[in-house]
């Protein structure tokens, strides 16, 4: 299979999900947890508050949340969503999982490995080297 074509296979796989917190402790242990467990290769957390504005109870609502974008797989996200729920202080968190429609070939591939089920790895791929500012 040529470089674009499986890049693209990786990519029919990869998710973003977006999920929210009230607090950034909740943020980190739900973002430490989910990758831990390897539902998540990775989860940036939002340190820097978003505000969301929000229908609830027939009352227009406003809260300062904790925004997480988790890089996952599309066979992993019933998990993912199984633990966030779990862990989160929320009746109904945020959970919205959007499709990776093109990316770099070497970060699908790192993200497809580490989110794969233990044992199940083809091989090892290297985590994309830390930037530093």
């Amino acid at each position: 299979m040529n470089t674009q074509k499986r890049n693209r296979a990786r990519a029919r796989h990869a998710r973003i999900v977006l999920v929210t917190c009230p607090s950034l402790t909740l943020a980190r242990k739900i973002a430490r947890a989910v990758v831990q467990k390897r539902f998540a290769a990775c989860v940036n957390v939002a340190r820097s508050p978003v505000e969301s504005f929000y229908a609830w109870k027939g009352k227009l609502e406003s809260a300062r949340e904790h925004l997480l974008i988790i890089k996952t797989t599309a066979p992993r996200l019933w998990q993912l969503e199984r633990e966030v729920k779990r862990l989160h202080t929320y009746d109904v968190p945020e959970f919205i999982a959007l499709p990776i429609t093109e990316g770099s070939e070497d970060y699908l591939a790192w993200l497809s490995e580490s989110a794969a089920k233990s044992g199940r790895q083809r091989s090892v791929i290297a985590r994309p080297k830390k930037r530093t500012f």
